[in-house]
């Protein structure tokens, strides 16, 4: 792999673009959820496209990864059979070898960069990419003013993973593995949540593996923690492409790939905080189905091709929706889509632990409801639904212990 670096490096000599304004973005960012494959053609063709076409050069950076080597091998592969040039930055912590300070303001490096028509960050760990890109006193390495330098004159800065979650000015850093402990407990400053690199702006939080791991409800205390009305959440294998996304009216995300994204939209929620638990009331939460589109600058939502209203004289009647594991695979969704479809103006689900879990009898219930501004659309023939602002409210339960008893 030593001599395959130092080949795709060699190769990183190209005409630079006419540089932006500085106080100007005109690049574009392709935010992926997690779990991108190979054969996810609309994903990895966007990112060679929005870095130029055909030969874009395009970075790698595996500096997330435990296994850098192997991650940027397969990065470049994948980005070779959809037409680009790529090569890789040897900015990694766990790459053997590497001394990642010194790569890191590597002037021929950052020069390379400076030159792409984009960057990948391949997943793993976003700690390391922010230890990175970052020096111990909190400036930018050469690399990080490079990446800005390529992203602000109109370059793409991709990632999946934990290269999605460096979006955000504010990211997860070390949160539970589970969203419960976040909900019941709150996020800590500085360990649960840490500083991303902001290539979406300050206003905007991201997260992502969304809907396949249920994480939808553990943005809501770091939204609240650090101030955000919006957040971005992308599933697995699916992006979430945003043009202009640091300042102007077109700041644009378009869905694409294998499922779709949350919008949360906190900009009317309130909180009693003189009342134990996690609580929230009036949110939004909004689901963008593969193909929508949403504005972040005016919040507001264009369904995608083919997509038209739900025909409420048509929907299902259906008994109360009531999903006893919101949280588990795909379930907000699921629940979303069957609200839509349904004469029910709400739908409820509940989250708690196991009994051998910290406070077993703490739980959540989270009622969704359809008001005035909810639209819903629908492509009949692929029965794929788009469902936006949905009320969201959050209340702490206690749930009887034990679950069951035996007859």
């Amino acid at each position: 792999m030593g001599k395959r670096l130092c080949f795709l490096l060699a190769l990183a000599g190209v005409s630079a673009w006419a540089a932006a304004a500085p106080d100007q973005t005109k690049g574009s960012l392709v935010i992926i959820g997690g779990g991108l494959r190979a054969n996810n053609a609309e994903v990895w063709e966007r990112i060679v496209a929005l870095a130029g076409g055909k030969g874009a050069r395009i970075a790698v950076l595996p500096t997330a990864a435990q296994d850098p080597a192997k991650e940027a091998q397969l990065t470049a592969d994948a980005l070779v059979r959809y037409g680009a040039r790529p090569f890789v930055v040897p900015v990694a912590p766990m790459l053997a070898g590497t001394d990642v300070r010194k790569a890191a303001d590597d002037p021929a490096l950052a020069d390379a960069i400076r030159k792409a028509g984009g960057v990948f960050f391949t997943g793993g760990d976003q700690a390391r990419i922010t230890d990175s890109l970052r020096r111990p006193d909190g400036s930018n390495t050469a690399v990080l003013d490079a990446l800005w330098a390529l992203y602000r004159r109109g370059g793409v800065i991709a990632g999946t993973s934990a290269g999605a979650a460096i979006m955000s000015s504010t990211m997860f850093n070390d949160p539970p593995l589970d969203v419960m402990p976040v909900l019941k407990n709150g996020v800590v400053d500085g360990k649960d949540i840490a500083p991303g690199l902001g290539f979406i702006g300050t206003d905007v939080f991201v997260d992502q593996h969304l809907l396949a791991r249920g994480r939808f409800a553990r943005m809501l205390p770091a939204m609240l923690a650090k101030g955000y009305t919006l957040g971005l959440g992308i599933d697995e294998n699916t992006a979430a492409v945003v043009t202009a996304a640091v300042v102007g009216p077109s700041r644009d995300v378009t869905v694409i790939g294998y499922r779709g994204a949350l919008v949360l939209d906190l900009s009317l929620a309130t909180t009693d905080r003189s009342q134990p638990g996690f609580n929230l009331s009036n949110a939004r939460i909004s689901y963008l189905d593969s193909g929508d589109r949403f504005n972040l600058a005016t919040r507001t939502f264009v369904p995608g091709p083919g997509k038209e209203p739900v025909d409420r004289k048509y929907v299902e009647r259906r008994p109360p929706i009531f999903y006893t594991d919101i949280f588990g695979n795909t379930a907000v969704a699921d629940l979303l889509e069957k609200l839509a479809d349904s004469d029910l103006q709400r739908a409820v689900g509940v989250a708690f632990e196991g009994p051998d879990s910290p406070s077993p009898e703490r739980g959540f219930e989270f009622t969704f409801t359809r008001v005035p501004d909810s639209r819903e659309y629908v492509t009949n023939r692929e029965d794929a639904y788009s469902i936006y602002r949905i009320r969201m409210d959050i209340r702490p339960v206690r749930v009887h212990q034990p679950f069951y008893t035996m007859e």
